[in-house]
């Protein structure tokens, strides 16, 4: 079968030895005529008039809706999809905490110095930690189900002051976010809304609401139950897959769902039920973006993560190694490719969350209060999966897959402390043109954009070269490490001025922030760096790329970015190339509204050389 590209070779070379199994890499070169009207957000399938799709001949559909307002109509509900799934995210992670707060958890806070911080933020005065625990739980709570026509009030006090006025001005800040979804919904339904313009103003509010909650606040209240990043080597690729374990692969975004169970698999006794069937104990395996984050974590999980195998697409060749024992599912980036894979080698899937239910898998509804019972559940069938087929399946891993130095654990906390506890230093590098300029190499993998993490790795080599710093979350992390440009060695491929850096540094030039989750840490970035500088987002030399955009998550990512004022490429148009309008807002009149702007370019050295471009004129700007 013929094989998509990929930036990792390695994984070619070993999807390429396994004729007999079928994974995306084969599907996506039968899927490769593409559908023009969809392609272009011209499509409509609302009501039972259509499907409708505008061309010259017919500029509307039957109802009378243009290509402006199907296109909008579409762009919007695919955000308020997107948004969904972060708020849905966040929910469940502030119901975490708050249970563990209430006593009803035998997990303990293991970070109370972030837990303080936010205390202080929101105006906690508590002292009991587990109380102050379920007063920082309820008030992210309480803003997520307040009605649309009520403002966030955690908005204002996480938001930096510039940003929040201008939100303010343009009259986009979001009332209770889930309303906003719902609210999103019936705007683009049949024959409601046919404004183009004021859609695009509903989908810059959800991105608000998706950032400062489904970015920003998961992130730290995940550091509050699992503790802050450290940095730290860490191995990554298939050689992180040991055969001498019982391997769990973990997949999804919702870290403190299986914080019971991380801490549950290195205790004596589960460890010897794992002995007395010839193994060794219990491995964790990352795969997808919670894999990013135990990686992130790491260094509080030594002993039962064994690392980050790969992103959303490496996932199905995780599989057919053959060393994987169960698979625990929690949320998406798990696609649906690994069902057959998974029955094919004997591996069972358990769903903790409904929302990721899939075919052939058992589902056990995860929550706080009953983690002991589920992680027991869990153990047992990682026991029994174990015992009946090890010695059904050809174990194949591929050790030369991947490195051993890849540097993570990299946050806004632990790079501030890692340069001396301030950014002054970064800030002087900047100054004095050693480093250009940053770029948020962001988001998803994907196998449309050259193939798979192709386009990512070439414009991040690109971009390195012309000594502008990369910065990296999601999927596209998992991309960038297993190919080497995560690992110190990769200064090599800098320009001269960033490759001296780097090496006085002892870090490469492209630095791991893992989940898609922690955009909301490179935010947090960029808001101390202009906080420091007395400037807002938009003046700074700072620019973002999801060159391999994937989901409407991605989308949600992007509409937050564009609040903020930065300029974000994409390597492939968000179906919005049929409204003259709507192309016209996001890539031209944003830059007046909000300081951002859509660049949609599918060639790396143009779009390289457009982001650089962008951040010179702002080096200017600032005299630098």
């Amino acid at each position: 079968m013929s094989v998509c590209k990929s930036a990792d070779c390695k994984l070619c070379e070993f999807l390429s030895s396994k004729e007999e199994i079928e994974t995306s890499f084969n599907r996506v070169e039968k899927q490769k005529s593409k559908c023009k009207f969809g392609k272009t957000g011209v499509c409509c399938k609302l009501c039972s008039n259509g499907p409708c799709k505008i061309t010259p001949n017919s500029p509307k559909g039957v109802c009378g809706a243009d290509a402006d307002t199907i296109v909008a109509r579409n762009f919007l509900r695919a955000i308020s999809a997107g948004s969904a799934c972060y708020l849905h995210v966040v929910e469940n992670t502030a119901r975490n905490l708050k249970t563990i707060g209430e006593g009803k958890s035998n997990l303990k806070i293991k970070s109370p110095e972030t837990l303080d911080n936010l205390a202080e933020i929101f105006g906690i005065a508590e002292i009991d930690v587990n109380k102050k625990a379920v007063m920082v739980a309820d008030e992210v709570l309480k803003d997520l189900y307040k009605p649309r026509f009520e403002k966030m009030e955690l908005v204002k006090k996480l938001a930096y002051v510039p940003r929040y006025k201008k939100w303010e001005e343009l009259n986009i800040l979001p009332g209770g976010a889930k309303s906003e979804v719902f609210d999103a919904i019936v705007k683009t339904s049949t024959n409601l809304n046919s404004d183009p313009v004021d859609m695009l103003l509903n989908a810059l509010s959800l991105g608000i609401a998706t950032g400062i909650y489904g970015l920003v606040l998961t992130n730290l209240l995940n550091d509050v139950m699992l503790g802050t990043p450290k940095i730290r080597q860490a191995k990554v690729g298939f050689r992180v897959i040991d055969e001498n374990y019982i391997n769990i692969m973990v997949t999804g975004h919702q870290h403190s769902d299986i914080a019971h169970l991380q801490d549950k698999l290195i205790e004596e006794d589960v460890k010897k039920k794992a002995i007395e069937l010839g193994a060794k104990g219990f491995r964790l395996v990352g795969c997808t973006c919670v894999g990013q984050d135990l990686q992130l974590r790491g260094e509080h999980c030594t002993e039962v993560f064994s690392g980050h195998a790969g992103n959303n697409y490496t996932s199905e060749a995780v599989l057919a190694t053959g060393g994987i024992d169960l698979i625990v599912s929690e949320f998406n980036c798990t696609i649906p490719g690994i069902e057959p894979i998974a029955e094919k080698f004997n591996v069972k899937t358990i769903c903790i969350d409904d929302v990721a239910k899939k075919k052939n898998a058992d589902y056990i509804p995860f929550d706080m209060s009953d983690a002991e019972e589920i992680s027991e559940k869990i153990i047992n069938a990682a026991l029994e999966s174990y015992k009946n087929r090890r010695s059904t399946v050809k174990i194949d891993i591929p050790k030369d897959h991947g490195h051993d130095d890849v540097i993570t654990g990299v946050s806004e906390g632990s790079l501030k402390e890692f340069l001396g506890g301030n950014w002054d230093g970064l800030i002087d590098l900047i100054a004095k043109g050693k480093i250009k300029g940053i770029a948020g190499v962001v988001g998803c993998s994907n196998l449309t954009a050259k193939g798979h993490d192709v386009f990512t790795v070439e414009l991040t080599k690109e971009l390195i070269k012309r000594d502008i710093l990369v910065l990296s979350a999601g999927c596209s992390s998992g991309g960038l490490e297993n190919v080497g440009l995560m690992s110190p060695g990769a200064a090599e491929l800098a320009g001269d001025s960033l490759k001296e850096v780097c090496k006085s540094l002892g870090i490469p030039p492209v630095l791991n922030f893992g989940p898609c989750l922690a955009i909301g840490r490179l935010e947090m970035v960029a808001t101390e760096l202009a906080e420091n500088l007395g400037l807002d987002i938009p003046q700074l030399p700072l620019v973002l790329s999801a060159p391999q955009w994937l989901e409407e998550q991605a989308l949600a990512d992007a509409a937050f970015g564009l609040t903020l004022g930065l300029p974000l490429h994409v390597a492939i148009s968000p179906f919005i190339d049929g409204s003259e309008i709507v192309t016209k807002v996001l890539k031209e009149d944003l830059v007046i509204l909000t300081g951002g702007k859509l660049i949609v370019e599918e060639d790396v050295i143009k779009a390289a050389n457009e982001l650089e471009m962008i951040i010179e004129s702002r080096r200017g700007e600032m005299n630098l």
